[in-house]
C-alpha cells in the first residue's frame, strides 16, 4: 500500500543515508522502522495491563520459584 507522509529534511536525510550504507530501499527502511516502532509500543501496552493487575498490592511469590531464582543468582556469581 501506498502512503504519503510529511518528515522532517533531516530525518529524511538520515534515512537516505542509512538505507544506502544498508543497501535498502528507502520505503523498506521505513517499513522496518515502523514495524519496531510498533512492537515497542504493543509491549508498553502489556506492560500497562500487568501493572494494572499488579497495582493492588505485592504478591506472594511462590516458596518454590523464590528458592528457584535465588539459588539461581548464587550459581551465576
Amino acid at each position: 500500500m501506498k502512503v504519503a507522509i510529511s518528515v522532517p529534511d533531516r530525518i529524511h536525510r538520515a534515512a537516505d543515508r542509512v538505507a544506502r550504507r544498508l543497501r535498502v530501499p528507502r520505503s523498506q527502511l521505513y517499513v522496518r522502522a515502523m514495524a519496531s516502532f510498533l512492537a515497542t509500543v504493543s509491549e508498553d501496552d502489556i506492560t500497562r495491563r500487568l501493572d494494572e493487575v499488579y497495582v493492588g498490592g505485592a504478591s506472594i511469590p511462590d516458596p518454590f520459584l523464590a528458592a528457584s531464582a535465588r539459588a539461581s543468582l548464587r550459581r551465576s556469581r
